[in-house]
């Protein structure tokens, strides 16, 4: 027996005279909280897929450079700014959208540090080469909107070969 049901038993006028008007309250008081809990948990979890695309952001800019260093102008196949957007795009990370995301290739010369033009030998041994990686991911939190945040990531690296 349910301690309501005890003590509806001992005192039964005042018992309904407490419990009148409050029925209904707790699902009332549940619907409200319930609808702050879940969007404080969607929001949550959306910041931390975001949080895990910049991961990932981050590492396509340092996959990028490392490209770009090891394909230097004395490799078989020298890097240009295509085809490391190219390989950076494809490189696949799981709910990444390699269309969102775009490569920016700079090279720099050495000891000067001035920036090559695509027509010289920029990718020779010795310079820099800098990769700057943005993806536009898009942001939907409930009863906040869409947004699209833009996440950029760089990483520079001297071309070995």
């Amino acid at each position: 027996i349910e301690s309501g049901a005890v003590v509806a038993r001992i005192f039964p006028l005042r018992w309904r005279r407490l419990t009148r008007g409050e029925h209904g309250s707790a699902l009332v008081e549940f619907a409200v909280s319930a609808v702050v809990l879940f969007t404080m948990m969607i929001g949550v979890m959306t910041m931390c897929q975001a949080i895990y695309t910049y991961h990932y952001v981050s590492e396509a800019a340092r996959e990028g450079t490392r490209y770009a260093m090891v394909n230097g102008s004395s490799a078989t196949t020298p890097a240009t700014s295509s085809a490391i957007q190219t390989h950076v795009q494809n490189l696949g990370y799981p709910g990444i959208q390699s269309s969102l995301m775009t490569v920016t290739t700079t090279w720099k010369a050495y000891p000067s540090g001035t920036t090559c033009t695509p027509s010289s030998t920029c990718n020779n041994p010795g310079n820099l080469v800098t990769i700057k990686t943005s993806y536009a991911y898009p942001l939907s939190i409930p009863y906040l909107g869409s947004k699209t945040l833009t996440m950029t990531s760089t990483s520079a690296m001297v071309i070995a070969q």
